[in-house]
């Protein structure tokens, strides 16, 4: 019995390394005008033919051990997983107050964020691997604002997703540029996002008549997704295991949708 437990376990352990080992990742350098910015892209070097493509956008900390996970993660399901570098190479601040600082430059200049995102989108779609009729955007905190930000721009993408995002834009009829679907994931007691800034997003949205889902947490505050922020709700950003599933499932919902799945063979 032991004999048959222990050669299930190494069954197992193979069968995970090896599936580890089918994930390929690497830092890529771009460029936006003179600013030399640093993605991270996943893979899977085994599928064959060009694929769905994601591109992920860090929170107000830059890229970190959190975003790389979640391009892992795609790449797992069989997506060209790239994140994307808003802030340029090595910069990636340390503490909350540099990394407000930081964020707050773009947030205050939004053509600029625009610009960043776009320049992200544009590395992706020439990469040989991925079908650039088939990339959507995902973001964090910041980078849910900033995907919003990329559809605004009227960029040619198949969806973007925000996971507790920002929702506020300087220019709310922008909302008029969107050319795409939006899902947005949000807390429902989120701190950060006041509720004159959902009816505001709502409204333009809605005036704009842009096809989108909106979900709403319950007992979610800001970075409901992220296992890092802790689990005190008191404090405005904490994790919930419960938005976070349900947020991924409806994620994975929205792309079999936009890729249509039955042309994406081999995407679980």
């Amino acid at each position: 019995m032991k004999q048959t437990l222990l050669l299930l376990f190494l069954t197992l352990l193979t069968m995970t390394t090896t599936q580890a080992q089918q994930i390929k990742t690497q830092l890529v350098e771009y460029k936006e005008g003179t600013t030399t910015l640093e993605g991270y892209l996943a893979f899977d070097p085994a599928a064959k033919g060009k694929r769905p493509a994601v591109l992920v956008v860090h929170e107000w900390t830059g890229i970190n051990d959190y975003t790389k996970k979640r391009c892992e993660q795609l790449a797992r399901m069989g997506y060209v997983a790239f994140a994307a570098d808003i802030y340029g190479k090595g910069i990636r601040p340390a503490s909350a107050q540099a990394a407000g600082a930081e964020a707050g430059k773009y947030k205050n200049n939004v053509p600029l964020l625009r610009a960043r995102i776009n320049a992200a989108l544009n590395q992706v779609k020439k990469m040989p691997t991925v079908d650039g009729s088939k990339v959507a955007a995902i973001g964090y905190c910041f980078g849910g604002t900033t995907v919003l930000e990329l559809a605004r721009s009227g960029a040619d993408v198949a969806g973007v997703v925000s996971f507790h995002g920002g929702l506020g834009t300087p220019s709310p009829s922008d909302a008029a540029n969107i050319k795409t679907q939006v899902l947005v994931c949000h807390g429902a007691i989120d701190p950060f996002v006041p509720k004159e800034e959902v009816d505001t997003f709502l409204k333009a949205m809605n005036d704009a008549h842009v096809p989108y889902q909106f979900n709403a947490y319950s007992n979610a505050v800001h970075s409901f997704t992220n296992p890092q922020a802790g689990t005190d709700n008191s404090k405005g950003a904490a994790y919930n295991a419960t938005a976070d599933r349900r947020s991924w499932q409806a994620m994975k919902l929205f792309f079999d949708e936009i890729f249509q799945k039955e042309t994406a063979a081999g995407i679980k």
